[in-house]
């Protein structure tokens, strides 16, 4: 995303239809002509997800895509990527802190702790060690 580019220049920078952005996010409508460095960091991160999905990929890798967000704009970022995943067939790759909110998306788990993988499974087999994985954050990676 350029910031100096407005919304719609961004989408056309991408080779993406406002048609297609705004199916996903109706909310990016009204800011098509004001520049990406002046919309909020949950708007900035629907354009960003917008015009990756506008240009109907195989994968995509999300890394933090809660960072500073608020929990509804999070809610709606990963419901749209979510269902992307389902109705495109998209794999995604989500790297998440917020462990609650990674497994309502989720269809497999990897928790990683100093570089390794200390813990994967199914959402349901993962569901069950959530305050093990959440106290592991709080230690800061350790046990």
């Amino acid at each position: 995303m350029i910031m100096k580019l407005t919304t719609k220049e961004n989408l056309r920078l991408a080779d993406v239809t406002v048609k297609s952005a705004t199916s996903l996010f109706p909310e990016l409508e009204p800011l098509l002509s004001r520049p990406a460095g002046l919309l909020s960091g949950g708007e900035q991160q629907m354009l960003t997800v917008a015009r990756a999905l506008g240009r109907n990929p195989t994968a995509m890798l999300l890394d933090e895509l809660s960072l500073g967000l608020a929990p509804i704009i999070v809610q709606r970022l990963l419901t749209t990527v979510r269902a992307a995943s389902k109705e495109r067939g998209v794999g995604v790759l989500l790297v998440e802190q917020h462990v609650r909110q990674a497994l309502e998306v989720a269809d497999r788990v990897y928790v990683m702790q100093r570089g390794r993988i200390a813990l994967s499974g199914s959402v349901e087999e993962v569901r069950g060690q959530l305050s093990e994985i959440e106290a592991a954050y709080q230690l800061g990676g350790t046990k």
